[in-house]
């Protein structure tokens, strides 16, 4: 069993849904993002996804969009993408990188699975490769034991959902809306009846993302799914910060927040 799966069935036992936090690596530099991750783990995050900064993030909003461009800006290369996942894994937190294709493909398919798994990392999302492009990645994937994360949308018809959820291991990606990442309001209430479309097809654990900002939407999510996503509310937490250790402050504290957030249906 991955340590992916290892988290979310540690969840389930706890009558609870699995914390998955994003933060990118190398923002706002390469040292802080270590501490920021070691920080969510501390606060109760049981799955972190470091971002692969990338220079042309279609899929992400402003806030997420704006720390790729100035971890890029600071040098920030895949070996250092690399190294902050070695120390996410070392809090004992399992650890996927999320990562456009493109810089995986650079990078070498076969090298950066050697490399994933050699630091302990455990998987990797990739939001814009399709399962039909992906059977070379899952040749390399699955020489390293390493878990595949696709994703799916309130659109995905039910034939689509089970071509993503037949080429996912690890938990599948449930997108709460159309739309860029970021934090609003309220999560789609479309998300509940997309898990249950999920459920239909897999066995897998369904962790859904897209919006998610405060404890009071993690406990929503967490009362139908067994993962809550949360991305761009760590990110701005970050932005928002006057300091380095202030950012590291407002991470924890948000992700003690979360955490508290996904254990409300166990009370």
């Amino acid at each position: 069993m991955s340590a992916v799966a290892q988290a979310f069935s540690r969840a389930r036992e706890e009558n609870r849904a699995a914390l998955v936090g994003y933060l990118p690596a190398g923002y706002p530099d390469l040292a802080t993002s270590i501490r920021l991750i070691e920080a969510m783990v501390a606060a109760g995050v049981d799955v972190v996804e470091v971002g692969l900064p990338y220079s042309d993030p279609l899929m992400d909003g402003p806030v997420i969009a704006q720390a790729a461009d100035r971890a890029l800006s600071q040098g920030t290369t895949t070996d250092d993408v690399l190294e902050v996942a070695a120390a996410s894994a070392r809090t004992g937190a399992a650890t996927v990188v999320m990562s456009y294709w493109n810089p995986i493909e650079r990078f070498g398919l076969d090298r950066f699975a050697d490399r994933l798994a050699a630091v302990g990392g455990s998987g990797v999302i990739t939001p814009d490769l399709t399962p039909e492009e992906a059977d070379a990645w899952q040749a390399s994937t699955d020489a390293r034991s390493l878990d595949r994360i696709f994703l799916v949308a309130p659109s995905s018809t039910p034939e689509r959902i089970a071509t993503v959820v037949s080429a996912c291991s690890g938990f599948v990606y449930a997108a709460s809306l159309m739309g860029v990442t970021g934090t609003r309001d309220s999560v789609s209430g479309d998300a509940e009846g997309l898990v249950a479309r999920v459920r239909a097809e897999t066995n897998l654990p369904v962790a859904v993302g897209l919006g998610v900002s405060h404890g009071d939407q993690a406990a929503s999510i967490a009362g139908f799914a067994d993962g809550v996503i949360v991305g761009s509310a760590f990110v701005r937490a970050v932005a928002q910060a006057p300091d380095n250790d202030a950012a590291v402050e407002a991470v924890g504290a948000l992700a003690a927040e979360l955490a508290a957030g996904v254990r409300r249906r166990s009370e």
